[in-house]
């Protein structure tokens, strides 16, 4: 997939309309989030685009998640797929809005009634690719319906929120790649992934310190260097729950 979200928009322009744009409208609360999630209307100059706003105050408290940080999260997902190269967390910035700060995430044109499950042979590659990111950032929650197909056949993820814990975490419906080979392609992203977190001045580094703990950020490099060393996708973990709950 060529730099763009699928429309005549660059991952670039759309990043600083996210970032400097006004947030016209509120379309009202999405149906089926656990936390509050607002459809809204951002424009910037003569260009506007719909997003969605996740406020931190409007977070539900988990057990196990630092209360006010999966707005957090949800930006490191994103820079993270975005240096990886692999596109697969819409563009999504940490700002002020309208009922304060949160995540703003460009909404992708989907179906809504295609989700994993509906996926065909077609799009297994990028499947994978998915698959590999979760390991990466401890996805505690990869539900069939956090997985989408935008009007060009490319595939997003959705829903960082709890990621990135330090414990193992990994929940997900995607465990059909289990015990095979990565490809070398995303194994040599993967190492520039490591690359960047080791470089304590480099941006991406830099980025991270601001969203996550140390105690997180070395989690996370435990998890990239073993990707590296098995060079397998895992199997299913002895001490579960392996799936989220519910799975769509």
């Amino acid at each position: 997939m060529n730099d763009s979200t699928g429309d005549s928009l660059t991952i670039e322009r759309v990043m600083d309309i996210l970032e400097r744009g006004t947030l016209e409208n509120e379309h009202g609360l999405m149906r089926w989030s656990s936390n509050y999630t607002f459809l809204v209307s951002i424009k910037e100059a003569d260009e506007e685009l719909t997003a969605v706003y996740k406020p931190r105050r409007g977070e539900r408290p988990l057990w196990d998640f630092p209360d006010g940080t999966l707005c957090q999260r949800e930006r490191a997902a994103f820079l993270t797929s975005h240096l990886l190269g692999w596109q697969i967390v819409p563009p999504t910035v940490l700002r002020e809005g309208t009922r304060g700060i949160g995540s703003v995430q460009f909404y992708v044109d989907h179906d809504p009634d295609v989700n994993y499950f509906s996926f065909d042979e077609t799009l297994l590659p990028q499947a994978a690719r998915i698959c590999a990111f979760d390991v990466l950032v401890n996805n505690a929650d990869r539900k069939g319906g956090h997985v989408l197909v935008d009007t060009q056949g490319h595939v997003w993820g959705i829903d960082h929120g709890i990621t990135f814990h330090s414990a193992p975490k990994l929940r997900t419906v995607i465990w059909e790649f289990a015990g095979q080979p990565i490809s070398a392609d995303l194994l040599q992203d993967v190492e520039r992934l490591a690359a960047a977190v080791e470089d304590a001045g480099s941006k991406y580094r830099q980025a991270l310190a601001e969203l996550l703990s140390e105690r997180e950020i070395g989690a996370f490099q435990n998890r990239i260097r073993h990707l590296l060393k098995t060079r397998k996708f895992p199997q299913p973990g002895p001490n579960g729950p392996n799936y989220p709950w519910p799975p769509v």
